[in-house]
């Protein structure tokens, strides 16, 4: 079964979502895809895709393909100049050393950006630097001077954000390393080896830094740093965990429609490899800032495709937007379908678990309300204290919700 309001690709692999850019009333999304295969591949491609919202995206023809002197073409970013021009900005990678990436540019041939030109390599992986791995460059502008943040890892164990600046998107000066922390840091969160797709960005008045947390291979979580950016250099004041369970990873900072920070990630895990799909996008986040904590909640385009509000226990169909206040360290939310529980919500002291087939998963919580958006074979779960996605089996009839504690508030999604 296919999720309906959560991206996936007619046919193939996709993860990282990226360039997702508002214009002329539209989205534009492109996103790493491997379109022959149901599992990731080094020869990544640019997928597009294009659409209202974010829940109505229609799949356009391969943006760019590995050639040209790229094995793959991995993640990135896109920006646009004073004029309204594009450029890509992506990870251009060549055997043997995949994991040590070059930045190079690409533009499209017409306004419709369904064709895209590439361009010259604009970045290396700085000859001063001991690194491990090069990649995934983030663009923003500072006044009169645009700013690329690339992903590295050092052979001593630091992740960092390298900074560069241009005058004009064309030439690029290295200017050294923006942010960065040590793999042996543990309090009050470990944030990897390696920082992929590292954004600063601006937030409520704050600075923030969003990245994934890899090592060794293994890719764990999103984190982030709220604390002081000026010059290209970035100092954490706080650090936090934003997202939890086993699907979240590749978070890609956009502005939407309004101007508000928002994040769309890749979720693993969720796939039909008989029907040939592998991997999806989440619904997009807003983000916000409080004090030390960086919190995101499903964006307000949703609530368009809410069906009038359902009482407790009423079938809501296999996709829902729901809203619980458990009001209790003691509160249970069950999801059943097919007359048994697919998946529950169970509250502790300070802890919100959510059961399924796949096995508990747990994250913080200091109570308020928990929003839940079933679609299918996924389920996100929002609350101040972060976000926990995982993919489910597929419901075998209408999802139906009841609790045993606080209140609830259910839409089905039509």
């Amino acid at each position: 079964m296919r999720p309906r309001y959560h991206f996936t690709a007619r046919s193939g692999w996709i993860n990282d979502p990226h360039g997702i850019t508002y214009r002329d009333g539209r989205y534009e999304v492109f996103f790493q895809y491997v379109p022959d295969s149901t599992i990731w591949g080094p020869n990544c491609h640019w997928g597009h895709a294009r659409g209202e919202d974010l829940f109505s995206l229609e799949e356009l023809p391969v943006a760019l393909a590995p050639g040209d002197g790229d094995d793959g073409i991995w993640t990135g970013s896109l920006a646009l100049d004073d004029a309204g021009a594009a450029t890509i900005f992506y990870t251009s990678t060549a055997r043997p050393d995949l994991g040590m990436g070059r930045i190079r540019t690409a533009t499209p041939v017409d306004d419709d950006w369904i064709e895209w030109r590439k361009g010259p390599i604009v970045a290396e992986a700085p000859a001063d630097l001991d690194l491990v791995a090069y990649r995934d460059p983030f663009l923003r502008r500072d006044a009169a001077t645009w700013r690329m943040f690339v992903g590295a890892a050092l052979t001593d164990g630091t992740a960092a954000g390298l900074s560069y600046t241009s005058p004009d998107l064309a030439t690029w000066s290295y200017e050294g390393i923006a942010a960065s922390r040590s793999t042996h840091e543990r309090e009050p969160i470990w944030t990897g080896a390696l920082w992929e797709c590292p954004q600063v960005v601006d937030v409520d008045g704050s600075s923030v830094l969003v990245s994934s947390v890899w090592d060794a291979d293994a890719l764990h979580y999103a984190a982030y740093g709220i604390g002081t950016y000026a010059d290209g250099s970035f100092r954490a004041e706080h650090w936090g965990r934003l997202t939890y369970g086993p699907s979240y990873y590749a978070p890609s900072f956009f502005r939407d429609a309004e101007g508000r920070p928002c994040l769309l990630f890749w979720m693993r895990g969720v796939s039909d490899v008989e029907a040939g799909w592998a991997s999806a996008h989440s619904v997009p986040h807003v983000l916000t800032v409080t004090g030390d904590r960086t919190s995101a909640a499903p964006h307000p385009d949703l609530e368009r495709y809410r069906a009038p509000e359902a009482s407790e226990g009423t079938p809501l169909g296999t996709a829902a937007d729901v809203v619980w206040d458990p009001q209790s360290d003691a509160a249970r939310l069950e999801v059943r379908s097919g007359g048994r529980v697919r998946m529950a919500l169970t509250t502790s002291p300070g802890e919100l678990t959510l059961h399924s087939d796949a096995g508990p998963e747990a994250m913080p919580f200091e109570g308020g309300t928990v929003r839940l958006i079933l679609d299918g074979p996924v389920a996100e779960v929002s609350t101040s204290s972060g976000l926990l996605g995982v993919a489910l089996a597929a419901p075998a009839s209408d999802y139906v919700v009841q609790s045993s504690g606080g209140l609830l508030t259910a839409w089905p999604l039509r």
